[in-house]
């Protein structure tokens, strides 16, 4: 490993950052390990002959050949030893203790490198010289201070190249924990709706059938319960999905719908607007429940003679649209969320980022509009 071919490029090494209780690359990240400085002992050895010729040099180029590519061992070996010193020993710009440790280390492994190919070069005479290779002493100062430079630059770059993949894996570990922390939140919201529809809504279900019974409407009063039931079987699930199917949502809300109609009558009328190709659309479990309640409490129901509900579903290229209109009272100039509106907003930002929107406007003249936007997926 001459000083001439120093500079032609040092090493990559894949290091398997995931173990936790070693600093050594795991036996498949060695194989890779090995692999880069085979391929550059090779390249430099190469690289060595071809010139060496080319400059009309007359030499035993085989050799030649072996000796430079086995010189490049000692790197081989003191690669795990770099990786062990730089976690025992991180470099940090106010200490001056780690520092020192590697570039002694540095140092060591320059002296040991110097000795292993003066000792191939003593032993073999590659460059043929017809009065032999010369005095051990001699041909090791040529090496050592030849590389010096070389030999810092090859363990700054497995330094640097250990500090950027120890990075990558520090912001692959906070991104991973980043996702499941907002899984496990959007998962406690969604099991926070739940907990807040069953208390709510089965009181005020459970005095509309007390209604229905002392008005005599026992065929109503039957079919109310049975809807309610259906209804609080899905309510009650405990499975841990976040998303279902469009026509799983659309028929969850019939049967909400349903309940609440047989509360208020002909004071509640809706209807629904869903495309057939857009039933297999994948979208957060109970989305749109809060929004409907919201419509139903806030809207509708504030006035004597009710109102219409519309619920809608459109798509736009890789935008799907969820859209609740009712016609009843408008919404106030400064309006908080309520619980459903904040839950449901909270879930969107865990479960898309910013490729999602949830706002509630007034529509010219009466009636107010909720609309949800998510990237378009399916099931």
């Amino acid at each position: 490993m001459d000083s001439l071919q120093i500079v032609a490029g040092r090493g990559i090494f894949p290091y398997d950052y995931s173990m936790k209780t070693s600093t050594y690359p795991s036996t498949n990240s060695w194989r890779y390990v090995a692999g880069a400085w085979l391929a550059l002992a090779l390249f430099d050895a190469t690289q060595t002959v071809v010139t060496m010729q080319t400059m009309g040099m007359h030499h035993a180029w085989v050799t030649l050949f072996a000796v430079t590519a086995a010189s490049w061992a000692v790197w081989v070996l003191a690669t795990p030893a770099v990786l062990a010193l730089l976690q025992r020993f991180p470099l940090r710009t106010k200490q001056v203790t780690p520092w020192g440790v590697h570039a002694a280390a540095c140092m060591v492994i320059g002296v040991v490198w110097a000795t292993w190919a003066a000792l191939l070069e003593h032993a073999t005479n590659p460059l043929a010289y017809s009065s032999g290779p010369g005095a051990f002493a001699d041909i090791w100062q040529a090496k050592f201070l030849g590389n010096l430079v070389g030999d810092v630059i090859l363990y700054g770059a497995i330094m640097t190249l250990s500090m950027t993949l120890e990075a990558y894996k520090r912001l692959a570990q906070q991104q991973a924990a980043s996702a499941r922390l907002s899984e496990l939140l959007a998962q406690t919201q969604l099991a926070a709706l739940r907990l807040q529809i069953e208390p709510h809504f089965i009181f005020n279900s459970l005095n509309a059938v007390t209604g229905l019974i002392r008005e005599e409407k026992g065929n109503v009063a039957i079919a109310m319960i049975a809807a309610l039931g259906d209804l609080l079987r899905r309510v009650t699930d405990q499975s841990d999905r976040q998303f279902v199917a469009l026509e799983e949502e659309i028929a969850f809300l019939r049967k909400y719908l349903d309940i609440q109609q047989m509360r208020f009558a002909e004071r509640l009328r809706y209807h629904m607007d869903i495309p057939d190709e857009l039933m297999q659309a994948q979208v957060p479990d109970f989305i749109l429940q809060p929004l409907v309640e919201n419509a139903i409490k806030h809207g509708i129901a504030k006035r004597a003679k009710g109102g219409e509900l519309r619920v809608l579903a459109t798509r736009d290229g890789a935008l799907l649209t969820l859209s609740v209109y009712n016609d009843g009272a408008l919404l106030p100039e400064q309006i908080r969320d309520g619980v459903g509106i904040s839950n449901a907003r909270q879930r969107l930002m865990m479960l898309y980022g910013n490729e999602q929107t949830l706002t509630l406007q007034n529509r010219a003249g009466s009636g107010v509009l909720a609309t949800v936007t998510v990237p378009y997926r399916e099931i």
